[in-house]
C-alpha cells in the first residue's frame, strides 16, 4: 500500500482531528493524548461524515447504579444517529464483530527520515495563460 504525507504532526493537536482527502477517500485523523488514528469519514450506517462526530469516553459501571464515562475520549459518536465506534480499531461499541468502519495505520515520521518512495504527495499542475490560473486535474 502507498503511504501519503498528510500533516505536519504539530497540525493536531491532543484532542482535536484534522479531516483531509487521501487518495480520493475522505479520513479523519485524530490526535488522542499524543497517540494518533486514523478513519474512513463515512459511517456505515446512512453514510455521514463520521469523523464531525463528537469524541467520547467509553462509559463503565463499576457498580449497579453508578455510570461513569472514562477521561480517555477515544470513542467517536456519528452526528446523525449516535451510531459510536473506537478509534483504535474502527469497531463499533455496539456490534464490535458486525459493524465497523475503516481504519488506517498512522505512523508519525521525523522529516529527516521520510524516504522518497513509496510516499506519495499528491501534486497539481498550474499554469498561467494570458490573465487567468488554469489548475489541470
Amino acid at each position: 500500500m502507498a503511504k501519503y504525507i498528510v500533516a505536519e504532526v504539530s497540525a493536531i493537536p491532543p484532542g482535536e482531528r484534522l479531516i483531509t482527502t487521501v487518495a480520493g477517500r475522505s479520513i479523519g485523523i485524530f490526535n488522542v493524548e499524543g497517540e494518533f488514528y486514523a478513519l474512513r469519514n463515512r459511517c456505515p450506517h446512512q453514510g455521514a461524515s463520521l469523523c464531525e462526530g463528537l469524541l467520547i469516553g467509553a462509559v463503565e459501571s463499576p457498580e449497579p447504579g453508578v455510570v461513569v464515562e472514562g477521561e480517555r475520549r477515544d470513542i467517536l459518536r456519528c452526528p446523525w444517529h449516535g451510531w459510536e465506534f473506537r478509534l483504535a480499531t474502527g469497531e463499533s461499541w455496539f456490534d464490535p464483530t458486525q459493524v465497523r468502519v475503516r481504519r488506517y495505520d498512522v505512523e508519525v515520521a521525523e522529516g529527516a527520515e521520510v524516504p522518497e518512495r513509496p510516499l506519495v504527495a499528491e501534486t497539481v499542475s498550474v499554469s498561467v495563460e494570458a490573465d487567468y490560473l488554469v489548475v489541470e486535474l
